[in-house]
């Protein structure tokens, strides 16, 4: 693949999607709640104004794991089921499908990228004007887990715009993925280790946190913000199958990656048999 040529597409595909107003609504949405959150969400637990970075990353993480998965669906979908003829155009020009459909989805990560990093950068810069650099290690980690989460929905909405060319039932699939990854995965997880005991449920429950990318986020991050204390059951059978905080991260990783390069591959794979 020409990496220019990537670059290209992903250049026009990100100043098309900053002209969009899906991209300026999700910053200042996504930014005023981060700032707001981060001032008001642990008044309940007695601590008034802005909290320190571990503090507020505890406190914004339900926000990112329901709020990234849905934007990055959404703006996905929209992004490779838009206009007809402008996507017929660019794949009609010497180029590989895979270099367009990369070239794209480089765009609009990069867009969300942009949008995300406004409410992150907001909130940062007033959590060092009140207690300084502290911690900031741990929230940048957590930054950098949430654009993966970006990533993933994103590559997971590519592939079912390609599966599904009609933009109504891509819609409605993506939406389902959302609720099924951020809503009823868990209930699912849970409703299986009742059927098992001993070894078998935690070997279970394992396993079941590397079929949602959500969980997978919620437990890194949990751990890079030393939230030991709420992991959940998957997050402590992790920690009890592998023993070490590092070496669970790093797995929860390689996952993610997983979670990238799959639907990345099975979507480019359909692409290069569908007739366009």
């Amino acid at each position: 693949m020409d990496k220019r040529t990537i670059f290209d597409i992903a250049r026009q595909e990100l100043t098309i999607n900053i002209r969009n107003k899906w991209t300026l609504i999700f910053a200042i949405v996504f930014g005023a709640l981060v700032v707001s959150i981060s001032y008001f969400g642990m008044m309940a637990e007695g601590f008034a104004g802005m909290q320190n970075f571990t503090r507020t990353s505890a406190s914004i993480l339900n926000l990112v794991l329901y709020l990234v998965p849905l934007v990055a669906l959404i703006m996905g979908t929209l992004s490779f089921t838009g206009d007809k003829g402008a996507t017929e155009l660019l794949y009609s020009q010497p180029v590989l499908r895979s270099e367009v459909q990369l070239g794209k989805l480089l765009g609009v990560f990069g867009s969300i990228v942009i949008s995300t990093l406004i409410g992150f950068t907001v909130a940062g810069a007033m959590i060092i004007a009140a207690h300084g650099l502290d911690e900031l290690l741990r929230y940048a980690t957590f930054v950098l887990l949430s654009l993966a989460l970006a990533l993933v929905f994103l590559c997971l909405a590519v592939l079912v715009a390609t599966a599904n060319q009609r933009k109504a039932r891509a819609f409605g699939v993506s939406l389902f993925l959302w609720f099924f990854f951020v809503l009823f995965y868990d209930l699912l997880a849970v409703g299986g280790t009742l059927l098992l005991k001993g070894k078998s449920a935690n070997a279970f429950l394992f396993l079941s946190l590397f079929g949602n990318p959500v969980d997978m986020v919620r437990v890194a991050s949990l751990i890079v913000l030393d939230g030991v204390t709420i992991f959940g059951a998957a997050g402590a059978a992790l920690l009890r199958f592998l023993g070490g905080k590092m070496v669970s991260v790093l797995l929860l990783a390689v996952g993610l990656t997983i979670w990238v390069a799959v639907p990345l591959a099975v979507s480019q794979r359909l692409l290069n048999r569908q007739d366009i």
